[in-house]
Order: C-alpha cells, then structure tokens, then sequence
C-alpha cells in the first residue's frame, strides 16, 4: 500500500490506538525497508540545547504549545578560512488539535563544498491525558525536501588546468522520520535521518560513502525546584549505520524565573566511542576519540529568545584552537493552546 494512502487512513482513524497502530507501521517500514545509500544533510551539533528540537526532531513540529520560528549561524575556527559555517531557519507550528506542519531552509558551507536545501514535515500529535493540565502526548513526524551539493571548482585550475573551473552541482531529495513521548517531566526522542536510496554523483568517486544513515535516541527530565529554579538531564545518542560510529551527549540543562522571563544555560559533553587514527611526526600511528565541551545560554523574554552556544574541542591534534559559536534567536507567535501543569519546557 503506497505511502499516501497509509497517512490518509492514519488521519482519518476514528479511534486513537488504530491511528497510533497505522503510524507505527508506517514509521518501522521505513526503518525496515529503507535502502540505505542516503547523502547526510544537516549536521547535528547542539542546536536542539537552544530550544531548536525540531531542527533534528521532525515529530516535535507543532508539538509546543505555540507555533516558533528559529533563525541559526554557526561559524567555527575565526582563525581559519573558508572554515565550515551553517545556517538554518526552522518554522513549525500546529493546525487543528493533532496536526503538526513546519519547515527547515538551511546553507551549509565548507570551503568549496558547500549544500543548500529546504525540508517539508508533517506531524501527528496523540494526546492520551485524562485531563487538561497533564501532559501525555505521543507524536510522530516525517520530513521530506530537496538538496543542492556544490563544488567550486575556481581555483583548482593552478594546480591542475584540465580541471574545469565551472562550478559542479547535483540535486537530489531525502527524508527523515521520528518520534516523541512526553510524559509530564518526562520526554524521549527517537529519530531516523537521511533514510532514502539516492546515489551522489558530484565527487565520481566511490571513496564518499553512499550510506549516510543515522539514528537518533534522547530523553530526560525536569526537576523542579520551588518554582524558580529548574535542572534538566539529558542525553543523546547517535548512531551511523554504514560505519557503526557512535557518539554520546551528556547535558545540564539550568532554568531560571526571573521578572521579565526566564534565563537558562547548561554544559554539554561529546564523546565519540571511536578512536581517528593518525600518524605522529615519528611515523607512529596512535588514535584519539572525538571530544567536545559546549556551555551554552540563553534566554527567553516574552515571545523572543536568545541563545548563545560555545563549542571546544580538546583533542590532542586539532585544526584551531579557536572553538565553534553559534547563535540562535527565535520568536513564537500564534494562540496558546495552554500551558500544562508540568516542567516541559520544550512543550509549554
């Protein structure tokens, strides 16, 4: 049964379990029937700690109790040309009781390679609360767009004049599909990027892996304390399945009620579970696993925020000392649909 009719029937299910049933069919289908030879689109970094969750979660489209707008720049290493950079603008907002909509425009450049792309989701919200105040919702999400890969081929010409200076381009499509469970104070995520069969043709070499599949996993809770302070743990979990590369995130998150809002910051840590090797200048060969430290805050003021991320790599052997920053401002506009009686700051 092709895709479309599937979500047809999901929406128009009368009765809740059948449409979380439909869903979940379609959501392991994918995982299970997927050909695995997806281009990586968007990186993920630490975006979702600035309260951009949707960014890498299609499922939280529509999920908060208003609609927001995200504006991201990323720059690393201001010590380095053509260093990487990224910019991304994510709109999500809710139609109806159960419908979540949004959408993701992203720039992503590293030296002459550079990726431009625009994402569509659609989302589906299932509340199981027995009452207005308690949070019990079950979401699910998928995401499909369109991506650009460029390579500026300018200056390669002094090294090599059979080179064409022209600058080489290929298109093609991708998706991403995921769920959420947020339970009062307590919240999960599981995620599937890039998952479609596509072949990129830009660099004819058979040395850029075509499987850039990835899985997502991250929970936590709120801790609330007196109504003015409040602690929120996390974790995330990646995983790619062409190469079996895992990394973990460790995050402490910190909110706090002030007079005009709320103020909020934290730390987090990656860690990779495998080592790059590379070889020292006494031609010995060691290996160092992928480390980064990020505190981060922010702030919320009215329908604005503001949040300020600082990311340092403390390997051994590093390109530039001089760290990542990113910064990200958002606006949340539209009716709310009420607040629930719980910490959730990603929902309320």
């Amino acid at each position: 049964m092709g895709i479309r009719i599937l979500f047809i029937k999901c929406f128009k299910a009368r009765q809740i379990s059948q449409a979380v049933k439909c869903i979940f069919i379609i959501f392991f289908g994918f995982l299970s029937g997927a050909s695995a030879k997806a281009q990586e689109v968007i990186p993920i970094y630490s975006d979702y700690l600035t309260d951009n969750l949707f960014l890498i979660h299609p499922s939280m489209a529509g999920a908060a109790n208003r609609n927001q707008i995200r504006l991201t720049a990323r720059q690393q290493w201001f010590d380095v040309d053509n260093a990487p950079s990224l910019q991304t603008l994510a709109v999500n907002g809710r139609l109806g009781d159960k419908l979540g909509v949004g959408g993701i425009v992203f720039n992503d450049k590293n030296g002459n390679f550079s990726k431009i792309g625009t994402y569509g989701t659609v989302a589906y919200h299932l509340l199981f609360s027995r009452s207005e105040l308690d949070l019990n919702q079950l979401s699910f999400g998928i995401s499909a767009g369109i991506v650009q890969h460029r390579l500026d081929q300018s200056g390669f010409t002094e090294f090599d004049p059979n080179v064409n200076a022209s600058n080489e381009s290929d298109f093609f499509g991708n998706m991403d599909i995921g769920m959420s469970y947020y339970y009062l104070d307590f919240y999960a995520h599981l995620a599937a990027k890039n998952i479609i069969s596509i072949k990129r043709e830009l660099f004819y070499s058979d040395a850029v892996p075509s499987n850039q599949r990835k899985y997502l996993f991250s929970t936590g809770y709120v801790f609330d304390n007196n109504n003015e302070w409040s602690y929120e743990p996390s974790i995330l979990y990646q995983l790619r399945e062409a190469t079996n590369e895992m990394n973990i995130d460790l995050n402490m998150k910190v909110y706090r009620n002030v007079d005009f809002g709320q103020v909020w910051g934290g730390l987090s840590y990656r860690n990779s579970f495998e080592g790059t090797e590379y070889t020292t200048e006494g031609n010995e060969v060691e290996s160092q696993q992928l480390r980064y430290i990020t505190p981060f805050v922010g702030l919320d003021y009215k329908n604005f925020m503001f949040g300020y991320t600082f990311s340092y790599q403390f390997n051994s052997v590093v390109l530039s000392n001089n760290g990542f920053h990113q910064i990200t401002i958002g606006y949340d506009f539209g009716k709310s649909r009420g607040r629930w009686d719980c910490k959730c700051p990603a929902i309320n």
